[in-house]
């Protein structure tokens, strides 16, 4: 074996290149709830049926020597304190290092709550009622069962990455002529366009999973809506898996300002949520259409860098976030961002819901050849805007944990960590 060692923020981790072969494995479980539930994302309201039913999507893949366990949910977003039981879990029973597993979410706003508010309830304070502990084990046991499936089920694979373009989304921080901002459209705004894609095939070529990465708001359908959805990623994740078949992840990115093109409607057909299909949908297509050859020579990295920025005053952190606070002179947040490399392309994620503006920087200066920020992955610590958006004001900076600094602390040491490894 070749082994390559990579310095970065002063820490030595190696990496074993072209282990035993590359294997993968992916599967899709339901979670769609059976009772009335708790929806998440608008002011609080009680579901009254099902427009279309909500999965865990898991990816398995191993190295030879590392494995990494992607998973993403048609939920909104959930507490770090709900991942940390998941994994502790994980790691017991199974082995797994909590590092090469992340969960992240679709960030529809159709789904139930899952696990207890954390910092949904510090930050908006909308949770005023008992949150549904026999739903969230439910949700939790399906996710590590599916872990589990995913890790027997490995087999030979090859994997390959492009990027792609769709015009789904637009900012959403719309201003008024007195410069009054106020959550709307923004064509004007900053907004990341890019998708990104990993396809992953067995050794005769047949579709394993497809992970489909891009920014929006799954907010199509508006609080008057009391159907379960997956929203806009969820019509274009089944879109995708009955066009291409195998498993389709439809992961997040830097959407904490970002909406989609048709927003807040009360239903499906007012709201064009079929168009998405095509709109980004298709979009997608096109970019695994133009993919080259995919490779079963596949090294994985996996690191994380915890960036301590100042809180907000006067926020009153949830007791069940330890490990995401600390205090010394001031209150601060404890930040943990995690690092994944696959061959040439770096992904880095977050539990935030990250400015689009602060993902487009860091891939600008990343030296890797594809890099993809997976937003809402680990649990959620609310908004985390420029300082730029701070100084106008608007919904996401009042709601948010953190200060005008936390802009230059992340993309600092995310860029200085992505700059300090040997290519």
């Amino acid at each position: 074996m070749i082994a390559l060692r990579f310095f970065a923020i002063g820490l030595a981790v190696s990496l074993e290149l072209f282990g035993a072969g590359f294997r993968a494995a992916a599967v899709r479980v339901d979670i769609t709830p059976q009772t009335p539930q708790w929806l998440m994302g608008y002011a609080a309201r009680r579901s009254t049926g099902v427009q279309d039913r909500i999965y865990h999507r898991v990816v398995a893949m191993d190295s030879g020597d590392r494995q990494f366990y992607l998973i993403a949910s048609d939920l909104c977003l959930f507490s770090p304190a709900l991942y940390e039981d998941v994994v502790r879990q994980l790691q017991k029973e199974d082995g797994i290092d909590p590092q090469q597993l992340w969960w992240s979410v679709t960030h529809t706003h159709s789904a139930p709550e899952v696990g207890e508010p954390g910092m949904y309830r510090a930050l908006l304070g909308r949770s005023d009622h008992e949150w549904d502990r026999e739903y969230t084990g439910d949700v939790a046991k399906a996710l590590i069962g599916a872990v589990r499936s995913a890790r027997s089920r490995l087999e030979p694979a090859r994997i390959a990455f492009a990027e792609g373009l769709s015009m789904a989304n637009l900012n959403r921080r719309a201003k008024d002529p007195e410069g009054r901002v106020s959550l709307g459209l923004n064509p004007d705004g900053p907004v990341d366009r890019q998708i990104g894609v990993i396809r992953i095939e067995s050794a005769g070529g047949s579709p394993i999973a497809l992970i489909a990465n891009y920014a929006m708001h799954g907010t199509v359908l508006s609080g008057q809506n009391l159907l379960i959805s997956g929203d806009a990623p969820g019509s274009v994740t089944a879109y995708l898996e009955n066009k291409l078949g195998g498993t389709v992840l439809f992961v997040n990115g830097a959407a904490g300002n970002i909406a989609p093109i048709y927003s807040v409607y009360p239903d499906p057909r007012s709201g064009h949520l079929s168009q998405f299909n095509v709109l980004l949908g298709d979009r997608i297509l096109a970019a695994v259409g133009s993919m080259g050859t995919a490779t079963a020579e596949v090294a994985i990295w996996t690191g994380e860098k915890i960036v301590d920025t100042p809180r907000k005053e006067g926020l009153a952190w949830p007791e069940s976030l330890p490990n995401y606070a600390k205090t010394e002179g001031r209150a601060m947040v404890r930040l943990p961002v995690r690092f994944l490399r696959i061959n040439d392309t770096l992904i880095w994620s977050a539990p935030v819901e990250l400015f689009c503006e602060i993902a487009m920087r860091v891939r600008g200066r990343s030296p890797f050849s594809h890099t993809f920020y997976f937003g809402y992955t680990n649990g959620w610590l609310g908004y985390l805007p420029t300082a730029k958006a701070f100084e106008e004001g608007g919904y996401e900076p009042a709601t948010s944990p953190f200060t005008p600094r936390a802009e230059a602390d992340v993309e600092n040491a995310v860029v200085a960590f992505l700059q300090g490894m040997t290519r």
